[in-house]
């Protein structure tokens, strides 16, 4: 199995991005990984591996690049090439913690949608109380969608879950003002009636409130709605931990007692960072196109890696394909 790696996307690039890699090669003998970029500004940090090759780019897709334009005018940019080689053949799944738009670009435009798919869903697995963790999607790969739309959504987030995550019978909430059957406005009411004739285990509706309570093993809405969760969730976890630190930081007895939970408060924190389940998958493509956080470390490229190499172990793209298609032959 070969995974594409970005060598250059993320603000760590490029040493943590090998960093991770090679940390994913001491874990996973059946994988190899092909990273892409500039040899010169990689070379400092690389580590000699037989199954770590190198491909050099002339070019990078910048956090500011407008992403259709940089995928079609960037050839030789990492991350076009690297979505390039599995559009190829070359490799069975891609990672990236570069720019979101520019993959999802790529993802589209490259390595092609899935036959049946009518657009693909940015998706990641956002941390629960429980340790549980629940798969999010859209998260703003389409600002608008259809009821159809969330349909699909839920059965790719349904596979994910089984296959990758492990839960045999995924259950699945439609993101909503109340729980109700009849509330919402007209895409989730007229989402509900397709979701419960879908091959799924549908739940019905679900609050933002209840999300990290694992309410839900897979939640579906639409990417506006699902991008302004995402980043309420993400800014009210970073506020939280900077009021403890202030908390913790404005006496001696508050810093005798952060000594004494140190422990603690590190292991909530890690409970609570969504990059321990890997990536965002770009749900609905032809092979596993993975978005690691801009902020990447190794430890969250190696569970980028490890999420890849897990939809390709159990074909979670052509899994996709076959259920979508035999849902719309009925």
């Amino acid at each position: 199995m070969i995974i594409a790696l970005d060598g250059m996307g993320g603000d760590h690039a490029p040493g943590e991005i090998i960093d991770g890699a090679v940390k994913s090669l001491l874990e996973f003998e059946d994988i190899h990984i092909h990273i892409y970029g500039d040899e010169d500004k990689m070379s400092p940090f690389m580590k000699q591996h037989d199954r770590l090759t190198v491909i050099h780019c002339t070019e990078k897709i910048e956090a500011e690049d407008e992403p259709v334009r940089a995928i079609r005018r960037k050839k030789d940019a990492s991350m076009v090439r690297m979505a390039q080689s599995v559009k190829d053949g070359e490799a069975d799944a891609c990672v990236s913690a570069g720019n979101t738009g520019a993959l999802m670009a790529a993802g589209l435009f490259i390595v092609g949608r899935i036959d049946g798919i009518d657009r693909p869903a940015l998706s990641p697995t956002l941390p629960t109380i429980n340790g549980q963790g629940f798969v999010f999607l859209d998260v703003g790969a389409n600002a608008d969608a259809k009821p159809d739309h969330l349909r699909q959504y839920a059965i790719m987030g349904s596979i994910y879950a089984q296959k990758v995550r492990g839960i045999e019978k995924p259950r699945v909430g439609l993101l909503n003002i109340g729980t109700e059957e009849g509330k919402g406005n007209e895409l989730t009411k007229s989402a509900y009636a397709l979701l419960t004739d879908a091959p799924i285990n549908f739940i019905g509706n679900v609050e933002s409130r209840d999300l990290l309570t694992g309410v839900a093993d897979v939640v579906v809405s639409d990417g506006f709605t699902g991008n302004m969760v995402l980043k309420t969730i993400e800014g009210t976890a970073a506020g939280f931990f900077t009021m403890l630190k202030e908390v913790y930081g404005n006496s001696l007895k508050s810093k005798l007692s952060a000594a004494m939970v140190k422990d603690d408060l590190r292991g909530l924190k890690k409970k609570m960072d969504y990059t321990e389940y890997g990536g965002a998958g770009l749900f609905g493509l032809n092979s596993p196109v993975i978005k690691a956080h801009g902020s990447s470390n190794a430890n969250a490229i190696f569970n980028a890696i490890r999420q890849a190499r897990t939809m390709v172990e159990f074909d979670v793209c052509g899994t996709i394909g076959r259920t979508v298609g035999k849902v719309d032959a009925e």
